[in-house]
């Protein structure tokens, strides 16, 4: 759904939306089990920035619920996730804000978004607002053993037959100090 300055500014849109999976790309990492369900309104915000300048902000205010299926950071198992979050977001056309190469942003400044002159695509903030509610890694167990790193067996389920022993040559000379201590 495209968010238009030129709709927004007759009226504020509401929507009440059901995505079928696959219709928003979040990479191979992530699948939608079920429909993602959205709703919320957009409206147009006009800034004042001088006599003569108006800028045109899209405040967005949602919410979503989905199912997601994630892999295991370490065994690479999916793992399912129940999504139900709100936001209230700004985005700025791109190019109206001033920036140097190398500048600090304040807080309220990490809240606000850009969109490009054709409008703002609601399945972009979507895609961006799940992406950060998932957690950094996810685990399907915190006692997770993980995959082998010789033969890529999960330990979790099978019982590996590779040599536990096996040191790694940059440990031999701490090896043999070990040796060397004991009577």
């Amino acid at each position: 759904m495209l968010l238009t300055v030129a709709e927004l500014e007759r009226a504020p849109i509401a929507f009440d939306q059901e995505v079928a999976p696959g219709q928003i790309d979040f990479g191979e990492e992530l699948h939608v089990l079920h429909s993602l369900h959205t709703s919320g309104i957009a409206d147009l915000l006009r800034e004042h920035r001088g006599p003569h300048e108006i800028v045109a902000d899209i405040r967005v205010r949602a919410s979503y619920q989905a199912r997601v299926e994630v892999l295991c950071a370490r065994c690479l198992e999916p793992v399912q996730h129940a999504l139900d979050n709100t936001f209230d977001l700004l985005f700025r056309p791109l190019g109206v804000d001033p920036h140097g190469d190398d500048r600090s942003i304040s807080p309220s400044e990490t809240e606000i978004g850009y969109y490009e002159k054709s409008g703002l695509l609601l399945e972009d903030v979507l895609r961006e607002q799940i992406l950060l509610s998932l957690p950094a890694r996810t685990l399907c167990a915190l006692s997770c053993k993980g995959l082998c790193t010789r033969c890529g067996c999960n330990l979790n389920t099978e019982t590996c037959n590779c040599a536990n022993d096996i040191a790694d040559p940059r440990w031999a000379t701490l090896g043999s100090i070990r040796s060397q201590k004991k009577p």
